[in-house]
């Protein structure tokens, strides 16, 4: 308890700096709650929205590493820098967090340990909204701890708007670090154009018989015109590849020295209409990844190639000034070709319509109802309704939807078409897809511009959960590669889980006066978990307890220095074999110090991960790295 008051006091130190005196608004225009752009408070939802140019400022390599330090996300990192993360929200598995670009979803049909591998440049980000909860009325399947939405510049342009932007940055450091990324944004007139790239390479620190390595790049180009007055296009291709040492991602075995290449390639295609009250779009999206995962050097390798086709209608109307409506279609097709899982193919379709309605000037209600089909299991109704009501500086909301998902590729056929599995996960074709229900109430402060506090409780009732739980030789529903005398642990539906949680969320951002800017966001969770289903299951012991993360940056003339923390209570676990444990909790802290020169234009920083050496794993057996001291270069134009 004292180490927990200790760290909080680090984590919150920054916040006792607020000067009343704010002048920016916290109540933003989100569109990943309602679709059609609405002030975050008239909602009804616990929103959190981080501009793009925070990751610049912040002592962070990658996507899932700024993530890993916003209020209420826990990623649970198997490695450094864009390695691989699970993205959890709200005591949820991996699996039940929907990250989308541009309004297009991209988890991936193989597993969800590829969702974290988000195929843009950093430098490329609009801004990000953060969705927590139930939203599968909008968005359908795996939207049940809430939605990642990462909205770009290119796609958010306007008609008309001028900008011209560049920026560079070159990072060198221990283990034989070397870092890169770039990115370009130009608009005018009818024209909006930017590109990216985002590079992460290192030898590693060492592990049992082998080394951390990494090698993982991101490179994206994205092009939007506007047609007339009316109509527009916006199209968008990346390329990622993450080349990464995976000793123990997937096993607590001795002999795993396992090593992992996943590439990705992304396109998207937008045809949209705005005019008078009326808007129309057209999303098209294309993703394949390929995912060669080797044990061993003398192993045969898991060859898996995935894709993820679909296309996404959306109409919007607005009669009046307290009435929208927004409807859609959507169509999603999954398929895999692998030598482990085997061939498959999956098909979706679903249909959704929101209202948002507000009545008087403080009541918003947004009803929301979904039809989807999925090819394996049929029909699904899906309903949700959220409400909001402003009471002077206060917002009250409360929500309450289902959700539902259906099980991955990996759930259903992991280790199937092997001739012989002697330990590990086993999939299960028979898996019934997830049901829950969820509700929420909340209250937001705004009485101060600059700042903003959120509080949420949050209940969710699941049945069916999809999980693995350890399972003897006997029990196995097929055992036809398998040996009696093998450990497996065998993906089921385990039952009826209750989770039940508060969260905590502040953020503040200022100008203050000598060319100071300070920006500061912390989040605090408290999260339990209960099964009547008596055997422990893997993922849902795994996610933190207590979860507090926070950021912070601030500016002083030419001088930055900025710090990000997290901090976790989680359930204990060991493995002997290769002494390995959960820890009950620890604390990881980041610095970063940056100075400009040449009227801001050139700059050089130091950063220093994991200032306090802690020895800690999110996942039992991936061992993350210890201090990592690195320096660099920056442009900025």
């Amino acid at each position: 308890m004292k180490k927990r008051v200790k760290i909080l006091l680090v984590l919150i130190a920054p916040l006792f700096a607020i000067n009343v005196s704010a002048q920016q608004e916290l109540d933003p225009v989100t569109i990943t709650a309602s679709i059609q752009p609405v002030s975050a408070s008239a909602t009804g939802r616990n929103i959190l929205i981080i501009k793009g140019e925070q990751f610049s400022k912040l002592p962070v390599n990658s996507i899932d590493e700024l993530l890993r330090y916003l209020p209420g996300i826990e990623v649970q990192m198997r490695g450094p820098m864009g390695a691989q993360s699970d993205i959890v929200m709200r005591g949820g598995t991996f699996q039940q967090v929907l990250v989308i670009i541009d309004g297009i979803r991209i988890n991936d049909p193989n597993t969800g340990h590829f969702n974290s591998y988000i195929p843009i440049a950093p430098g490329e980000i609009s801004r990000i909204e953060i969705l927590k909860g139930a939203s599968s009325a909008i968005y359908g399947s795996e939207a049940v701890g809430g939605v990642i939405h990462i909205i770009t510049k290119t796609f958010a342009a306007k008609k008309g708007q001028e900008s011209k932007q560049l920026s560079a940055q070159s990072t060198i450091g221990e283990y034989g670090l070397w870092n890169a990324q770039s990115a370009g944004f130009y608009s005018k007139g009818n024209t909006s154009i930017a590109g990216g790239l985002l590079t992460n390479n290192a030898e590693g620190q060492p592990q049992r018989g082998t080394r951390g390595f990494f090698n993982n790049t991101t490179a994206s180009v994205s092009l939007k015109q506007y047609l007339n007055e009316d109509w527009s296009i916006a199209i968008r291709s990346a390329y990622d590849k993450r080349d990464f040492a995976a000793q123990n991602f997937y096993t607590t075995f001795a002999s795993d020295t396992a090593t992992e290449k996943v590439t990705s390639n992304w396109n998207h295609l937008r045809l949209a209409y705005a005019k008078d009250k009326q808007s129309f779009s057209f999303d098209a999206g294309y993703k394949t990844v390929n995912d060669q995962y080797r044990f061993s050097p003398v192993a045969i390798a898991n060859s898996n190639k995935s894709r993820l086709l679909q296309g996404l209608a959306v109409y919007n109307w607005r009669p009046s000034e307290k009435t929208a409506l927004s409807t859609g279609a959507q169509y999603v097709n999954k398929k895999i070709s692998s030598n482990d899982r085997g061939n498959h193919e999956l098909d979706q379709v679903g249909t959704f319509v929101l209202l948002n309605q507000r009545i008087g000037q403080n009541l918003y209600i947004n009803p929301a109802l979904r039809l989807d089909w999925m090819e394996r299991t049929g029909w699904e109704v899906v309903p949700q309704i959220n409400v909001s009501y402003k009471v002077k500086d206060f917002v009250v909301r409360a929500s309450a939807g289902r959700t539902t998902r259906d099980a991955d590729f990996t759930e259903r056929f992991n280790n199937y078409n092997k001739t012989l599995v002697t330990g590990g996960s086993i999939g299960n074709p028979d898996l019934e897809p997830e049901q829950s229900f969820s509700y929420e109430a909340g209250a937001d402060y705004l009485g101060i511009k600059n700042l903003k506090i959120a509080t949420t409780f949050f209940e969710r009732y699941h049945d069916q959960l999809i999980d693995y739980v350890v399972t003897p030789y006997s029990e196995m529903p097929r055992q036809t590669n398998l040996i009696p005398t093998g450990k497996y642990a065998l993906a089921k539906n385990i039952g009826e889980v209750k989770t039940q949680g508060v969260e905590l969320d502040v953020q503040y951002s200022k100008p203050l006066e000598n060319q100071q800017q300070l920006w500061t966001s912390l989040g605090l969770t408290l999260l339990n978990s209960e099964s009547d289903n008596g055997t422990p299951s893997f993922y849902l012991s795994s996610h933190a307890k207590f979860l507090a993360n926070a950021s912070i940056h601030y500016t002083i003339s030419r001088f930055t220095i900025s710090a990000n923390g997290v901090y976790k209570e989680r359930q204990q676990q060991a493995a002997a074999p290769i002494n390995a444990a959960i820890t009950p909790h620890y604390f990881v802290f980041n610095l970063r110090g940056q100075v400009m020169f040449f009227k801001n234009t050139l700059g050089a920083f130091v950063q220093l991960d994991n200032v306090f050496d802690e020895r800690y794993s999110d996942l039992l057996g991936s061992q993350m790295p210890g201090r990592w001291l690195m320096g660099g270069l920056k442009l900025s134009l």
